[in-house]
């Protein structure tokens, strides 16, 4: 008898048929793909980082007319138009915050008396404690094995996510690393009541991701990301020449002003949305070695699920 996914809480306070919650992604996470998650049991989320408040209200709506089901919106608090992000969230109704960048504390208040259930990306548990202490329903605990912005500690999933259960009340998600139903059987084994996948749905069919990137992740090998940016906001990316000029300059001890402008071109825009593999960020997960496709939300979501099945029985040993 092979096992299925179990009812847990964080399954019941998302309303999903699977506790698998796609990123919200800059650059990737529009309203196709998480409509696309949703519809197939998940939880989509749309990524604000990378919309003006304008665009991510036809988003919203957008994503409201694909779908019946749940889904949600990650808010970056560091953000400068944060404010007016959170208020297209609550003026559009959406009823599902991730929040991340930055302490949810701000804006927690005006969530709950909107009823929005917020969750919080943490990398430590000093940040997950402060997560609950403040009223969130649940954190994503993730491990520097994920790709794009990864805290500066730099605790793997593997180690991370037992010590978040064990110390908090709330439910745990589990990222940072995880592309398959083997990776979704491992986290929940820690204790994660959920996983959140990134760089695995950035590379389907309904991602807004750039082609270019795409084909990118999939002739990724196992040691073709590296960390970079770590006194500016240690991001994990695919090798190429931007990538290796600012290393350089760390290992130089540049200036942060002048690493800074480096950056200030847009570059994660350069590499994900427009496809240039050599000047742009190409944020990506270490689990870019395991993608080897581009298939449709819907493909990849029955493959993972079959996954997870196949590795349980697998291991039915004890």
């Amino acid at each position: 008898m092979v096992r299925k996914f179990t009812i847990n809480r964080i399954k019941n306070l998302l309303q999903i048929k699977f506790p698998i919650i796609q990123a919200g992604m800059v650059w990737v996470s529009g309203w196709k793909l998480a409509s696309a998650v949703s519809n197939n049991g998940g939880l989509g989320l749309i990524g604000s980082g990378s919309m003006k408040p304008e665009l991510l209200k036809e988003h919203i709506q957008k994503c409201r007319v694909a779908t019946d089901h749940s889904f949600g919106v990650n808010l970056p608090l560091l953000r400068g138009d944060a404010d007016e992000l959170a208020k297209v969230i609550i003026d559009e109704n959406v009823k599902i915050v991730f929040t991340s960048a930055g302490h949810p504390g701000k804006y927690i208040d005006i969530f709950k008396k909107n009823n929005i259930t917020v969750i919080h990306v943490v990398s430590s548990l000093k940040f997950a404690l402060k997560a609950e202490s403040v009223g969130c329903d649940a954190v994503v605990g993730e491990g520097v094995e994920a790709g794009g912005h990864n805290g500066l500690d730099e605790l793997t999933t593997f180690s991370l996510i037992p010590q978040l259960v064990d110390a908090l009340k709330i439910p745990v998600i589990a990222a940072g690393g995880i592309s398959d139903g083997r990776g979704i059987l491992a986290a929940l084994s820690l204790g994660a009541e959920a996983v959140q996948i990134g760089t695995r749905f950035a590379v389907t069919q309904e991602s807004s991701a750039h082609i270019n990137y795409k084909n990118a992740v999939v002739n990724a090998k196992d040691k073709d990301t590296h960390l970079v940016l770590k006194k500016l906001g240690m991001a994990r990316v695919i090798k190429n020449k931007f990538s290796q000029e600012i290393t350089e300059m760390e290992l130089n001890c540049v200036d942060l002003e002048t690493q800074k402008e480096a950056l200030s071109s847009k570059r994660e825009m350069k590499g994900i949305f427009e496809g240039n593999l050599e000047e742009g960020m190409l944020e990506a997960s270490q689990s870019s070695g395991l993608i080897n496709d581009i298939p449709t939300v819907e493909e990849l979501m029955k493959r993972i699920v079959t996954e997870y099945n196949s590795a349980y029985k697998a291991i039915k040993i004890l």
